[in-house]
């Protein structure tokens, strides 16, 4: 009999920790989003969708979500799509929406329509039949969609739009009317003021206007979701005042508790993106994982064409000025100053390239974790400003002297870094006595991983890389290491799984 127990006992145990892993590593549901509108949706050439401040809000607060739609609007982070229609009335969308909505059946829907009437139409009452009838059509595909009603922005373009206090108050009563508990108003007019918040044409929302309706709708979207799949807090630090008043920030994870004698190491993080475009964002996933490992992890803003209008020579700058401040305030944050290091995608990867080999940047880094970096600018001239700024911003033609220890990854089907570009920097950095380790991805693309999706199997192979690179060079205790190793092999072999058995479907 207690050989039978301890064998029971034994048992459990293992089926616990096989069920604990298989949990761990199971990505979590994505919630799809389908914004649904005009033009105010859909964004435009010179004013903004709400959607890209919102997609931001809650990726940032660690949501898994997907916006789906036939449309996209193009933002700092990446392509939003929607489903806004320029130009086009409630009515019209009633027309298309069980087309739309049997292409994209998204669980949480976004409704913001009643523009692009004239007062004298007298509107009103043929909008709230269309919203209701869109409702309706909807819960009659998907019973349990989360349907979000907006009480749309007032506009200062009058008389045509005098008739928008009248249509949110009965689109108030259409909701309570409805009683359907998947149906909630939001009141997204709440607080906007067309003379502050819209463009010249006093209907379309500027930048400003844009997170005010994003912030209405993240409220209520935060009682509608599942729980965040991630918890992200960091701290957002000022590091750099520009001259029109701008903020340029750093967005610290910290470790929990008092830091060791000696402080703890840090990782510096640059977003990818061309120069043009790109989010500390990017950066997210990677820094709260190390901070729960006992790195002060930090991801950088800097400046980027598409926001800013500026070069490659600005962001540059940026990320000197993001280092040095974060080794004048090293004591303040509890980092070890001889254990900083850089760390990027892409044009990132050049940032961080570049602090540890440009002349004229005295504060270096004390070790680079290189992600498909753009390390050799040297035939950009068209992007940078001419042939010689591009060749003076080059990390390529100005490795000189020792370099801190650098991983370098890239994929063997990058478009942008060759492997023979990786392999010449390699060489050109032992040649001077430095450490570069190269690994390359068969079948890898540039970029090797996309932040704005689910992490895929190269994904955590690259944290297995980074994370061994990381220990061996004093970064990460042996016990964290191994903890992050085991997550990520878990995660693998959960997505090995998840594919054998999509194979024998």
């Amino acid at each position: 009999m207690p050989h039978t127990s301890a064998l029971r006992r034994a048992i459990v145990t293992l089926l616990l920790a096989a069920l604990t892993a298989t949990v761990h590593a199971a990505p979590p549901h994505r919630t799809t989003i389908l914004a649904l509108g005009d033009s105010i949706t859909q964004g435009g050439g010179n004013f903004e969708s709400y959607t890209a401040p919102l997609w931001s809000m809650l990726y940032g607060a660690g949501y898994a979500f997907d916006f789906i739609g036939p449309n996209a609007y193009t933002c700092r982070t990446g392509s939003v799509a929607n489903c806004g229609y320029g130009g086009r009335t409630a009515e019209y969308l009633d027309s298309k929406i069980d087309s739309l909505y049997a292409l994209y059946p998204a669980e949480v829907v976004l409704l913001h329509a009643g523009h692009n009437h004239f007062a004298g139409e007298r509107p009103v009452e043929g909008i709230v039949a269309a919203q209701r009838s869109i409702i309706g059509k909807i819960l009659a595909r998907n019973p349990r969609a989360k349907i979000l009603v907006a009480q749309v922005i007032p506009a200062g373009k009058l008389p045509k739009y005098s008739y928008i206090p009248e249509l949110n108050d009965r689109l108030a009563e259409m909701v309570r009317d409805i009683g359907n508990d998947n149906v909630t108003l939001v009141n997204v007019a709440d607080g906007f003021d067309w003379r502050r918040h819209t463009i010249d044409d006093k209907v379309h929302p500027n930048h400003a206007g844009a997170e005010h309706i994003a912030a209405q709708w993240f409220k209520a979207l935060q009682q509608v979701l599942p729980p965040p799949a991630e918890e992200y807090r960091p701290d957002i630090e000022c590091y750099k005042r520009l001259g029109d008043g701008t903020r340029l920030n750093l967005h610290i994870f910290r470790p929990a508790g008092a830091a060791p004698r000696g402080g703890r190491p840090a990782i510096l993080y640059l977003f990818g993106g061309g120069w043009h475009s790109g989010s500390p964002l990017q950066f997210y996933r990677e820094c709260a994982a190390y901070a729960e490992a006992g790195i002060v992890a930090i991801t950088a803003e800097y400046r980027i064409h598409m926001v800013h209008g500026t070069s490659p020579t600005e962001s540059v700058e940026d990320v000197r000025d993001a280092m040095a401040w974060v080794r004048k305030n090293a004591d303040r944050l509890g980092i070890d100053p001889d254990r900083i290091a850089a760390a990027g995608s892409s044009a990132g990867g050049h940032l961080a390239a570049a602090l540890a080999t440009l002349p004229g940047i005295p504060e270096r880094p004390d070790l680079l974790l290189l992600y498909y970096p753009v390390v050799d600018t040297s035939d950009r001239g068209a992007s940078f400003g001419g042939a010689e700024r591009a060749l003076a911003l080059s990390p390529m033609q100005h490795v000189e002297g020792k370099l801190p220890p650098a991983l370098f990854l890239v994929g063997d089907n990058d478009a942008i870094v060759s492997v023979e570009c990786a392999q010449a920097f390699r060489d050109r950095v032992r040649s001077h006595g430095g450490e570069c380790e190269l690994h390359v991805f068969p079948g890898g693309v540039h970029p090797l991983f996309n932040y704005r999706l689910t992490p895929d199997r190269m994904y955590y192979e690259i944290q297995l890389l980074t994370v061994d690179f990381l220990r061996r060079h004093g970064f990460l205790t042996r016990r964290s290491a191994n903890s992050m190793g085991h997550d990520a092999e878990s995660a693998i072999d959960t997505i090995d799984a998840d594919d054998a058995t999509e194979t024998e479907r």
